[in-house]
């Protein structure tokens, strides 16, 4: 038999050395299907529960391999589906791939059943390539350049095949007017800044005494070089969420994260320094920046168009963060004056110690901050972390302090709820020896996660290390959204929409054959966390956590926390006698986080 259009599309995927796809069936993609198993399913499909946890999944792998995320998907609600991961994926800056199908060419136009025009659909999420191919010759080049453009742009790109056209037999380009040849590879380069624009960084550095950094996930490859800048210039070093793994929290000038779900130190880097250098960074928090007026600043980043965005930077440095560092470093003059970096020093110190105080403050039935912080001490060196979105991802960003080979992410700018547990599959995919967290709340573990745990059954087995802990939040409350309106609003909860219904999520996990326990007192939580660290297989470990816990921002004043905790008093009436006994308690406890040492704030 002569190969098919669909066998061409696989064998060039083979070609570029993808492993996986990430998809769910449907007749779209029908012909894509039987080729796979005439391909003896290489790349391997990797059968998700749904679309959009098929392209989370695919999201979560380039996060976490570094590599292009491919996932694929049937025309109409198929496609439609993939959406979200897609979005996620465009807006994080991570490679991903889309292939999916479309109705046969002879029905288009014809209002025909699962008719969607693609092209337009997809036209913003795959701005940078979105391809239809009509006719077989199309190939390799279109899925040539949806690859290359993926991995250079570190963006989305899709390539949409209609149903007939994949049962087409295959003929390449020929050499030909019209026809377009192609060619495999990725290629590398390295972007360097010109001579005077590094001495005119160098300038605004040296000249700054009290000199903050901000490292995003584009300093990641660049750890040596910042360290080697910070310890030269005297600085702290503040990191954006996407970046929490771009430098060890060990390190005694880290402050850890940045904005709203940010640390105290990182607040206060940013209101009292007088020069300050972002890398690899496009944190979208102005506010947590430094007063226009305050600061002198330089940027550096791999790509022009995301360049002088946040704040008025007088030196924009385009390139590689790691070759760009390694330029400037000569150039850089030390500062021995230290005091500004030992106050940068004995405020993430203090902060650190106020975490622990949190942690140990006792709430109905257990402190959320106390859940996550149970499990600072015992990560793994090399584990990979996902959080989802919510107030879960308040404790991974403040209570975790990564170190070694650590690796973490989540949803860092569409901030979309659900990539928690299909994150963590893509990176047992990745990188198969190492062990995963997904630390979700409930809202996210009923929204999708606890189909993606059938997932995770299906394929546990064949990972070397089978360790995937899923550890649930529950509070029975949609909690960060609860404490928003609270906060912002200053109204009670709406019950109606925050409110959750109880479920049994270890339970549900044990009837899958993986692993799970119930925590539901404190002295249970440090002991549920070795079991399931330590499990032969895949575990779910439920933590019932108190909802009155705010998530309190690192610049939010006394009178909007007095506020929040009049809203849960008018709102809440069957927790009301709980609440006034022991919020504002609580609060009063946790008001050194806050507050500083002269409780301004």
């Amino acid at each position: 038999m002569s190969p098919k259009v669909s066998d061409q599309i696989l064998e060039r995927l083979r070609d570029w050395d993808v492993e996986y796809v990430f998809g769910y069936p449907g007749d779209g993609i029908n012909g894509l299907l039987a080729a796979w198993g005439r391909a003896d399913n290489r790349p391997v499909f990797i059968q998700a529960r749904h679309e959009e946890m098929a392209a989370f999944e695919a999201v979560g792998y380039a996060k976490f391999s570094g590599r292009t995320g491919v996932c694929a998907a049937t025309s109409g609600p198929g496609a439609i589906h993939l959406l979200n991961g897609l979005y996620d994926a465009k807006l994080d800056h991570v490679p991903v791939v889309a292939i999916v199908g479309q109705t046969d060419r002879s029905a288009m136009g014809g209002s025909y059943q699962q008719e969607v025009d693609l092209l337009s659909l997809y036209k913003d999420v795959a701005a940078e390539y979105c391809q239809m191919v009509t006719v077989p010759e199309q190939l390799p080049n279109v899925l040539d350049r949806a690859m290359r453009t993926a991995a250079a742009r570190r963006t989305v790109t899709a390539v949409i095949v209609p149903a007939d056209v994949q049962e087409l037999d295959y003929s390449p380009p020929e050499h030909a007017f019209k026809m377009v040849p192609s060619s495999l590879g990725d290629p590398r380069w390295t972007v360097v800044p010109q001579e005077e624009e590094l001495q005119r960084a160098a300038e605004v550095l040296n000249s700054g005494r009290k000199v903050a950094m901000l490292v995003g996930q584009g300093a990641r490859g660049a750890r040596r070089q910042v360290e080697e800048v910070a310890e030269l210039l005297g600085a702290g070093v503040a990191k954006a969420l996407l970046g929490k793994d771009a430098l060890p929290d060990v390190l005694p000038y880290v402050t850890g994260s940045i904005g709203l779900l940010g640390t105290r130190p990182s607040y206060e880097l940013m209101r009292d320094c007088d020069t300050l250098l972002t890398v690899g960074s496009s944190l979208p928090y102005t506010q947590f920046l430094p007063g226009f007026e305050q600061a002198r600043g330089v940027q550096i980043d791999l790509d022009p168009f995301m360049v002088g965005l946040r704040y008025p930077y007088e030196v924009n440095l385009v390139g590689d963060a790691a070759r760009t560092l390694d330029a400037l470093l000569p150039l850089l003059v030390r500062k021995e004056d230290r005091d500004w970096q030992r106050t940068v020093c004995d405020n993430t110190e203090r902060w650190w110690e106020v975490m622990e105080r949190r942690a140990g403050v006792e709430a109905d039935p257990i402190n959320p901050e106390y859940a996550v912080h149970a499990l600072d001490h015992l990560l793994p060196d090399d584990a990979m972390v996902a959080a989802d979105s919510g107030s879960a991802a308040n404790w991974y960003a403040r209570h975790l302090r990564f170190r070694g080979r650590m690796r973490g992410s989540l949803s860092g700018t569409l901030a979309t709820m659900g990539p928690g547990v299909p994150y963590a599959i893509g990176a047992k995919f990745a990188h198969p020896d190492r062990p995963a967290i997904a630390i979700v709340g409930d809202g996210a573990m009923q929204m999708n996660g606890l189909a993606e745990l059938i997932t995770v059954a299906k394929y546990w087995q064949r990972w070397d290390d089978p360790r995937l802990v899923v550890a649930v939040l529950n509070n029975r409350d949609l909690n960060q959204v609860t404490w928003e309106m609270r906060a912002m609003q200053g109204a009670p909860s709406f019950l109606p929409s925050q409110q959750l219904p109880d479920v049994d999520y270890a339970g549900f996990a044990r009837g899958l054959g993986l692993g799970g326990e119930c925590a539901d007192q404190p002295g249970q939580v440090p002991d549920g966390w070795q079991r399931a660290l330590a499990a032969d297989r895949p575990y779910v470990l439920e933590l019932v956590t108190d909802p009155a816990v705010p998530p309190i921002p690192p610049h939010a004043t006394w009178d909007q926390i007095q506020a929040a905790a009049e809203s849960v008093l008018r709102g809440d009436a069957d927790r009301a006698a709980m609440v006034r006994q022991g919020f504002r308690a609580k609060l009063q406890e946790l008001l050194p986080s806050f507050g500083g040492r002269h409780g301004r704030h």
